[in-house]
């Protein structure tokens, strides 16, 4: 038995900018973090027992034959891309922290920690930057996702980081390196709500990827802003301004694509506003899920009760990326 562990992500700064269409001409850089939110992937050989091969529990559960029977893409095709077939029997199930498609990065951290699982069941290790690497190969180029690059290499690595794409197609991951209490200052003004509704990330994505030849401009006052939000954290006064740089980042992301809010979201994100919040944004590609807000210690009562029709999900910022929690091996 293999089980992986791995996290969610929150995304700053950057978001459009980790495109392979972007990147690979302009260059590209996001902030992000990842928290102590996970999924978990369990798999082991199947005993030979049972009148099935592979059984692989998510929303639903498959038993099926062969690996050409299974329902789940990610799955099916990820196995054949690591190199399994139907000469041995597998048992795979998923379970998350949040719900998916909710703008947390959770395709990805699966894609992520099922490589890691499956590499391990293999008896193999694999860096943290191979992880990525073929998780993103998994679901851009296998699966044809219109994913970015971003969420596979915050799943893999973990932690606070800006992640920079390069125009060459290398992605190099900077640790932000600041005093813990700064980031536990910033930690402490963040809060995190589920709105409740889920989408297709990868539709509204193909939105987005259409337009940003169209919105150059746009997406590249997003890249600064990184640095922006580099600055103010490196620097020695009040935290405040990377909340209002995140009210001017959630501007410029409304621009990507008219399929990145609602009027339910821009109607929550308002409510935080007049009652304390500095700035916020919509988590993921956009349209509904999980909405994070800059928020100063003596406002956020007043943000709780007035989003009180939404869960608020305390977190913490978390460092290890995808692990291994329990590594057991019985081929027999």
């Amino acid at each position: 038995m293999i089980i992986s562990r791995t996290p969610f992500r929150i995304s700053f700064f950057g978001g459009g900018t980790d495109y392979p269409a972007w990147y690979l001409e302009e260059g590209g850089a996001v902030l992000s973090t990842t928290i102590d939110k996970y999924c978990y992937i369990s798999c082991r050989y199947m005993p030979p027992f049972f009148n099935i091969k592979h059984r692989i529990v998510w929303r639903h559960v498959e038993t099926v034959l062969t690996i050409s029977d299974i329902l789940h893409p990610a799955v099916r095709e990820g196995l054949r891309f690591l190199g399994f077939d139907d000469s041995v029997g597998l048992e795979i199930h998923y379970q998350g922290d949040l719900p998916a498609r909710a703008g947390m990065g959770s395709s990805s951290s699966f894609v992520v920690g099922l490589i890691k699982a499956l590499t391990a069941l293999h008896g193999q290790m694999i860096s943290k930057h191979d992880l990525a690497l073929k998780a993103i190969e998994l679901e851009q180029d296998v699966l044809k996702e219109h994913v970015g690059s971003q969420d596979q290499v915050a799943a893999a690595y973990g932690g606070f980081n800006v992640i920079h794409f390069l125009q060459n197609g290398d992605i190099r991951v900077e640790p932000v390196t600041i005093p813990p209490s700064r980031v536990s200052e910033l930690q402490s003004r963040l809060l995190l709500f589920y709105t409740g509704t889920s989408r297709s990330a990868s539709e509204i994505a193909a939105d987005v990827v259409a337009n940003l030849h169209s919105k150059r401009e746009v997406l590249r006052q997003m890249r600064t802003f990184v640095d922006e939000a580099l600055s103010i954290l490196n620097g020695d006064g009040r935290l405040d301004d990377f909340g209002r740089l995140l009210h001017e980042n959630w501007k410029l992301k409304r621009q990507q694509s008219e399929l990145v809010t609602t009027p339910v979201v821009d109607g929550i994100y308002q409510m935080a506003i007049e009652h304390g919040a500095l700035g916020g944004k919509l988590l993921g590609a956009g349209a509904s899920g999980f909405m994070v807000f800059y928020v100063p210690l003596e406002r956020q009562p007043h943000v709780v009760e007035a989003l009180s029709g939404y869960l608020h999900v305390p977190f913490k910022f978390e460092t290890e990326g995808s692990t291994l929690i329990y590594y057991g091996i019985n081929n027999s």
